[in-house]
C-alpha cells in the first residue's frame, strides 16, 4: 500500500463473506457469515450459531461497519434478545450465493442422493451393493430419457392430458436440484429406479420378528391405509376389513415363519425398510404394546 494511504477505520475487510438481509419497516439489517456455513445453518447440518457468525450483532451496512441500533432493533424485533434477532435474520433472511458456492452445494447434495440410494438397493440376484459410480450414470440416463421423452412430446404435440397420464403411469428423474433435501430426493431416484429397471435393482430388506397376544391377531382392522400389490383388485375387495394377523403379514414380502404357541403369534419375514415405521405403527396402536417388532438383520444377505 502506497504511503500515505490509509483504509477508513470504519471498514470492514472480510473474506469468504455472505451477507444475509432482511428488511423490517423501512430499515434494511444485516448479518455477516461464513459462505461455507449458512447453507449447512439453513440446511439444520450446522447448529451452532457462533460457527456461522463472522461478526457479531446486527449491521445496516456491514461493509461500512454501521451497527443497528438498540432502538432500530427493539423497534423491529419488541422484546427480543440480539441472539434471537440474529437467529431470526438467518431463518428468514435473503442472501446471495455466488455460482461458485452454487455449484458446489448441488454437487453435495447429488453425492448425498448418491451415497443414499447406493446403501438402499442391491442387485437381486448376487444381493451385491451397486458402485455409487454405477448409480450415478443410471440415474444420468434416466435423466436424459425423461429429457428426450419431453422434447418428443412437444414435437408431436402431446396434450397436457397425455402428459399427465404419461406422469401418473412412471416416475420420471430429472437429476439433482438445490432446493430439496437429499433424502427425499434420493426416496424419489429410488422409486425411478425401481420403475425403470436401468440396471437390475431391488431394495435392501430387513428380516423382522413379530409377536402378538393370539386374541388380538384375530380381531378386525376396518381400514390399515396399506396399498394393494401386484395386479388390480377390485375397490370392494381392497375395502373388504382383514383381522390384524393378516394385516401384518400384508407387510411381509416373504414369511418365513408363522406359527403359533400358546397364547402368542410369531412370524419371521423379510420387509421393506419404508415399511418398517408403519408396520410397528400399526402393532403399536392395535395390540396397545402387547405386541412387538424384532429386527434380526438389517440387511438380509447383501453382499459388499
Amino acid at each position: 500500500m502506497p504511503v500515505g494511504i490509509k483504509t477508513p477505520s470504519n471498514q470492514i475487510k472480510l473474506t469468504n463473506l455472505a451477507l444475509v438481509r432482511m428488511k423490517k419497516g423501512k430499515k434494511r439489517f444485516e448479518v455477516a457469515c461464513y459462505k461455507n456455513k449458512i447453507q449447512d445453518w439453513k440446511n439444520k447440518i450446522e447448529t451452532d450459531i457462533d460457527n456461522v457468525i463472522q461478526l457479531e450483532g446486527v449491521f445496516i451496512n456491514v461493509n461500512k461497519g454501521q451497527k443497528a441500533s438498540k432502538a432500530d432493533l427493539e423497534k423491529a424485533w419488541p422484546g427480543m434478545k440480539n441472539k434471537e434477532i440474529v437467529e431470526d435474520i438467518l431463518e428468514h433472511g435473503e442472501y446471495q450465493v455466488g455460482e461458485k458456492e452454487r455449484s458446489a452445494e448441488l454437487e453435495r447434495i447429488k453425492n448425498e442422493v448418491i451415497n443414499i440410494v447406493a446403501s438402499k438397493l442391491v442387485e437381486p440376484k448376487s444381493k451385491r451393493v451397486y458402485t455409487t459410480g454405477l448409480i450415478e450414470k443410471s440415474l444420468d440416463q434416466l435423466s436424459q430419457q425423461t429429457s428426450v421423452q419431453q422434447q418428443g412430446d412437444k414435437a408431436n404435440g402431446a396434450s397436457a392430458e397425455d402428459g399427465e397420464e404419461k406422469e401418473k403411469a412412471l416416475p420420471k428423474w430429472r437429476g439433482v436440484v438445490a432446493t430439496k433435501d437429499a433424502k427425499s430426493q434420493a426416496n424419489h431416484a429410488i422409486k425411478c429406479l425401481m420403475a425403470h429397471q436401468p440396471i437390475p435393482v431391488t431394495r435392501i430388506q430387513m428380516r423382522l420378528r413379530i409377536v402378538c397376544p393370539t386374541a388380538v391377531t384375530k380381531q378386525i382392522v376396518k381400514s390399515t391405509g396399506k396399498p394393494e400389490k401386484g395386479k388390480a383388485v377390485a375397490d370392494e375387495e381392497q375395502q373388504a376389513p382383514k383381522s390384524v394377523k393378516d394385516t401384518i403379514l400384508s407387510y411381509i414380502e416373504k414369511v418365513e415363519a408363522d406359527d403359533t404357541e400358546g397364547a402368542e403369534w410369531e412370524a419371521v419375514g423379510l420387509v421393506e425398510p419404508g415399511s418398517y415405521k408403519n408396520l410397528n405403527e400399526f402393532i403399536e396402536t392395535h395390540t396397545k404394546g402387547r405386541g412387538r417388532v424384532e429386527v434380526l438383520d438389517q440387511s438380509v444377505g447383501v453382499d459388499v
